[in-house]
């Protein structure tokens, strides 16, 4: 009852943070000093605050979809593959770009994503193989699938993500890396490559 409406407030606020954790994806960073960007981080004290040039990024990715540079998102540079297809105004465009993310590191994006999957949600990834010596599956394919888990998820949980059968006929797993067997409650590590062993 002695509280003051600071007291509420500041209940709120945590309140909130543990509820609705929150991102701020601090876009249009290209255009505005990397020191505005710094404060606004300093002012969001218990969020997270990441500088995005999302601009950026969608151009980045649909050069790569063309074929005009090489490029992986959240990467901090860029490779024209072939400047003798692009107008003056593009390669340009793409040096801009360049520069930008020598100075300031990646468009940050890709860290958004990362930031709500690893962080907020708390998510691991899961590489289920046939093969746990080439880490393919039976078409030969290298690591095709990634599951994304809980943390502390077991690899029969992992089983059931990928087919009900394979959970509900479990036998044992490898770990490919390891070579080690493991049993149905044995947890997953992030980036685990696991070969699933069930009845058929």
């Amino acid at each position: 009852m002695d509280w003051d409406e600071e007291n509420l407030l500041e209940l709120s606020r945590a309140l909130r943070r543990i509820s609705k954790p929150m991102i701020i994806a601090a876009n249009k960073c290209d255009l505005v000093e990397n020191e505005d960007c710094e404060r606004l981080r300093q002012e969001a004290k218990h969020s997270t605050v990441i500088q995005v040039a999302a601009d950026y990024e969608l151009a980045l990715r649909r050069a790569a979809d063309h074929g005009l540079i090489r490029y992986t998102p959240g990467s901090d540079d860029l490779d024209i593959t072939d400047p003798s297809k692009m107008t003056h105004a593009q390669i340009h465009a793409l040096e801009r770009i360049r520069d930008f993310l020598k100075q300031r590191g990646p468009t940050g994006v890709q860290a958004c994503i990362e930031a709500a999957v690893y962080d907020i949600l708390k998510l691991i990834v899961a590489y289920p193989v046939e093969d746990e010596t080439h880490l393919t599956d039976h078409n030969g394919n290298v690591l095709p699938d990634a599951y994304l888990m809980p943390e502390g998820s077991t690899v029969r949980e992992l089983a059931y993500r990928v087919h009900t059968d394979l959970g509900d006929n479990f036998i044992r797993a490898v770990d490919a890396r390891t070579k080690r067997v493991v049993g149905a409650d044995h947890e997953l590590k992030n980036n685990d490559i696991i070969k699933i062993i069930s009845h058929r």
